[in-house]
């Protein structure tokens, strides 16, 4: 997309080969969520030198196709090839060495309302719904960007419910497979999930004014875990317990269970 529309072609004409350190040496890894941001911005760089050396062309043929326009270059011996590069300025933070430079460029920010229904005897919840509004800059494609947020919320839901290591007394690991370790499944994805975009926020540190989606909004599963707080809260003030007890994430089954106490969890 960034391609596309730096060169101004169809996205169709547009073709992405694997990465490969036959073709840029000294890539980064597609980590910390600067995928769009770093390889956006190189590809814009290489872009910008492509169609400085089409530009006369263009100029000779203003009402040519990018078919005509590219055949012209080939056979007036024009490159037609460029590599771009970028590195985000401004960062590169160390407590000795650079101690006012800044750690990241800038923060994604998100917030999110969950609502759940517990069981009391079983220990088991259910998320009935979920709201998320995320601040993205304007998006690259809200499409995909929708879908990193929901999967992120999943991940993080996981993360905060689900998901524990359980350790025998001698280091070994217990909960090996999914037969013991459980993951997000597909009955448990809120029952309404509503998610938004913040408009009219743009981003003027990363390419076409984004921002990155791919990890912040896996913190925003912690609204499952503090939802579950809450209604155990409620639960045991109906008990007349005192609403203030420790709930250590993953918020399973059993911890719920155990903090709804009743004569039975004091057997």
């Amino acid at each position: 997309q960034c391609a596309a529309r730096a060169l101004g072609i169809p996205p169709e004409l547009i073709h992405i080969s694997e990465t490969a350190t036959d073709k840029v040496p000294n890539t980064s890894p597609t980590a910390a969520s600067v995928g769009s941001d770093l390889n956006g911005m190189a590809v814009l760089d290489a872009c910008e030198k492509l169609n400085k050396r089409l530009a006369p062309i263009k100029e000779a043929l203003p009402g040519g196709s990018w078919k005509e326009w590219i055949n012209k270059a080939y056979f007036d011996r024009v490159s037609l090839s460029a590599t771009g590069f970028y590195a985000m300025p401004g960062i590169g933070y160390h407590q000795e060495t650079n101690p006012n430079a800044r750690t990241y460029s800038y923060y994604t920010n998100g917030v999110g309302i969950s609502v759940v229904e517990i069981d009391c005897l079983t220990g088991d919840h259910q998320v009935l719904s979920t709201d998320i509004v995320m601040d993205i800059g304007s998006s690259l494609n809200p499409a995909i960007d929708i879908g990193q947020i929901e999967g992120a919320f999943m991940q993080g839901y996981g993360l905060f419910t689900l998901e524990e290591l359980m350790y025998s007394p001698q280091g070994m690991l217990y909960s090996r497979g999914p037969g013991m370790y459980k993951v997000p499944g597909f009955d448990d994805i809120p029952g309404e999930f509503n998610v938004s975009l913040l408009t009219g926020a743009p981003n003027p540190r990363a390419v076409y004014s984004s921002k990155a989606v791919g990890e912040p909004p896996l913190f925003i599963g912690s609204s499952v875990f503090f939802a579950i707080k809450e209604a155990i809260a409620a639960a045991r003030e109906d008990e007349g317990l005192n609403g203030d007890f420790p709930l250590e994430a993953p918020a399973t089954s059993a911890r719920i269970r155990m903090a709804c106490q009743d004569k039975f969890t004091n057997l």
